[in-house]
């Protein structure tokens, strides 16, 4: 790849030249690394007892590596030739003491003590054994690890026990590292990963809730947490990411105003480290210089002190609280106080997390990643409960993207009054005429086209009349209040329901059947997603890069449904009249097989296998939006896109002719476009002809 990784572990040549000064005279240079001898000498730094993460084991402190040739290339994967040498710890690390001939004879008498002790033991079972079986010897051998004696070749002997130990997993790394200069397809490659493990994570963590509220049944208490199952799972299959290097800066393939619904979702895509702490630092233990430096923090208003204005934060340090987060005692200059501290010094940026309440959601709470801050400043102070605490004062780097979490506030502003914030630029408040359970707006600032105002708003796909006819059976499940675990439709759908009942997608199929005309259930039935229609407000907006464009103004959650891609069906004959008078044709075949990513867990069960039932043939239709369409024949086209589509049948049950319905592949922030791998799509715009 183009991309290269800066060593952050390592410091200046110069043994002369103090802490302070290094910071100041070289911006590339991180001083979490070692410092000179005489440097370290003149610095007191107090003694810290880090705390150890969960789920994490104590790591041995960092050794450095041996000091680099300064002829090497600078295509080093960590290292450039500007890359200053490291310094040994050596002096560091005591001289091992050696052995006196009276410590050999103490070893000696313990052992000669440990091997009585055994025996007497292992005789005293055997005996007691021998006494109730009457056929069994004491084993004769002393270094035997056995009680008794087993013959070979006896197959009902009793076998070892063996104790199964915990999976391994993969340690956090002590090594700092800042990532730069990453081309397009390394970018294209990292944002894939991302969207994978999270898409992997939010699958699970359906999966889970699921799993968990059916062992539970009505006993359930308190609510499941499918987001630590989640996330403990894919830690002991090594699939959390970052884990190898700590990243100072961006982490690469998150985007600045991402949301997570879970602070574990941030451990496992490695962008805050911590399940609990606030502040995330490299502890000292692991540095060379003993000195921890902070990497990510987050903002939630946890403290009474903080002060959040956007692009300048007032932060607290943490510690001190009792269990009912008020302030009980003084903060100490310890932990990730002290690396807050540190980072400051040496002129390190951190990762700002912002935690935001947000009604509706799975979780009571979202997390936007909101970019780079430096920290300014570092004072003790008198907080508002009478107790020292230590503050910290950051900037907002420049040049970044909008803030995620300002998106979020000016999105609620246009749920509510659309007009009031953008006065201009409206051409429709509801293009779907009422026809939608929500309203769908048209908004152009760009220039005069109001191409979507000409065309008949459909909210559901017009079929044939011969498909309804023959695929009508009038067969449905009895399930009155809902369906449940064993009705028809579950035995329908290959034994297991398509939805939770929060109505998320659990994995896609080649087809779902939900419940239709014949089924007595509610419409509220758990087996009607896609029938209740939208849930999310849209809005078709004019794009300078993409021309019309679709994007949501709430948060839509991964899995959750967005709509029905609709039009006018028309049978293969009349598709091919169609294209000779230059129509605007939609194939269903051609779309990408996304469903099969969605719940794909081949990578957690190494014996998933993948949904194949029902099988439907090919579908050999297309969708006539050339006079009548609705709003998700605006989506822009994309390799990588963040909505699938999921075929489906209620109405009728001709497998020929299934409904094309969209769900959310992952969590879709506010005012971000909605995009669709079409199969074909315009070379140059990225678009369909039609949408143009």
């Amino acid at each position: 790849m183009g991309s290269w990784l800066q060593d952050l572990n390592l410091v200046p040549p110069s043994p002369s030249s103090s802490l302070t000064a290094a910071a100041s005279t070289s911006s590339t240079i991180i001083a979490t690394a070692g410092s000179t001898k005489k440097a370290a000498a003149a610095l007191l730094v107090p003694k810290v007892e880090p705390k150890l993460e969960p789920f994490d084991v104590e790591t041995p402190i960092y050794q450095p590596q041996q000091p680099q040739d300064p002829t090497s290339s600078s295509q080093d994967l960590f290292f450039s030739s500007s890359t200053p040498n490291c310094f040994s710890n050596s002096q560091l690390t005591p001289p091992l003491s050696q052995s006196t001939s009276s410590e050999d004879d103490n070893s000696n008498n313990l052992y000669s003590e440990y091997n009585r002790i055994s025996e007497l033991f292992r005789t005293a079972f055997a005996k007691r054994l021998q006494d109730q079986y009457g056929d069994v010897s004491v084993v004769s051998d002393p270094d035997s690890r056995a009680i008794v004696p087993v013959k070979e070749g006896d197959n009902n002997a009793l076998s070892s026990v063996v104790v199964s130990q915990r999976p391994k997993y993969q340690k956090r790394s002590s090594e700092l590292v800042r990532v730069t200069d990453l081309g397009l397809e390394d970018q294209r490659y990292f944002r894939d990963l991302v969207r994978r493990t999270r898409m992997i994570y939010d699958s699970l963590r359906i999966f889970s809730v699921l799993e968990e509220e059916k062992r539970r049944g009505e006993r359930l208490g308190r609510r499941a947490r499918g987001d630590l199952r989640a996330a403990a799972t894919m830690r002991d299959c090594g699939l959390w990411l970052n884990r190898d290097k700590r990243i100072v800066g961006s982490i690469p393939g998150v985007q600045i105003g991402d949301v997570f619904f879970f602070r574990m979702e941030l451990c496992v895509v490695g962008l805050h480290g911590q399940p609990q702490a606030g502040i995330d630092y490299l502890p000292a233990s692991q540095s060379l210089n003993r000195e921890p430096i902070a990497t990510s923090i987050i903002v939630s208003g946890g403290y009474e002190d903080d002060e959040d204005s956007g692009d300048v934060i007032i932060y607290t340090g943490h510690g001190g609280q009792d269990s009912l987060n008020k302030q009980c005692e003084h903060q100490k200059l310890e932990g990730g106080n002290l690396a807050m501290e540190r980072s400051m010094h040496y002129g390190i940026e951190v990762r700002v997390i912002r935690g935001i309440k947000h009604a509706g959601s799975v979780s009571s709470k979202v997390y936007v990643y909101d970019g780079l801050y430096k920290i300014l400043d570092c004072w003790f102070d008198v907080g508002k409960s009478g107790f020292g605490v230590y503050k910290y004062k950051l900037l907002r780097i420049d040049g970044q993207p909008e803030m995620g979490s300002s998106i979020l506030k000016f999105a609620e502003t246009l749920r509510t009054k659309p007009l009031s914030v953008r006065p201009r630029g409206y051409l429709s408040l509801d293009i779907s005429n009422k026809k939608e359970n929500m309203p769908i707006f048209l908004f152009n600032d760009i220039d005069n086209d109001h191409d979507p105002l000409c065309y008949q708003y459909l909210e559901r796909t017009v079929f044939p009349v011969f498909v309804i006819t023959n695929g009508s059976n009038g067969t449905g499940c009895d399930c009155v209040s809902g369906c449940s675990d064993g009705c028809f439709c579950e035995r329908k759908n290959g034994g297991e329901f398509a939805f939770d009942d929060n109505g998320f997608l659990l994995r896609g199929k080649p087809v779902v059947f939900e419940c239709g005309v014949s089924c007595k259930c509610p419409p509220t039935c758990r087996n009607r997603v896609t029938q209740r229609g939208l849930r999310n407000r849209l809005e078709v907006f004019r794009s300078m890069e993409t021309g019309w464009g679709v994007r949501s103004l709430d948060l839509i959650h991964a899995g959750a449904f967005i709509c029905e891609y609709a039009g006018v069906v028309i049978t293969r004959e009349q598709a091919q009249i169609f294209t000779m008078n230059g129509g605007g044709l939609v194939y269903p075949n051609r779309f990408s097989a996304k469903w099969a990513e969605w719940g794909d867990l081949s990578q957690i069960y190494p014996n998933y296998i993948r949904p194949s039932y029902p099988e439907i043939p090919p579908l050999d239709f297309a969708m006539d939006v050339s006079k009548m369409r609705n709003v998700a024949c605006y989506m822009s086209h994309s390799s990588t896109p963040n909505v699938l589509v999921q075929f489906v049948l209620y109405d009728h049950n001709n497998l020929m002719f299934p409904h094309i319905m969209l769900f959310a592949m992952e969590n879709i922030p506010p005012l971000r476009e909605l995009s669709l791998d079409y199969g074909v799509a315009d070379e140059w715009t990225g678009k369909l002809a039609i949408c143009n």
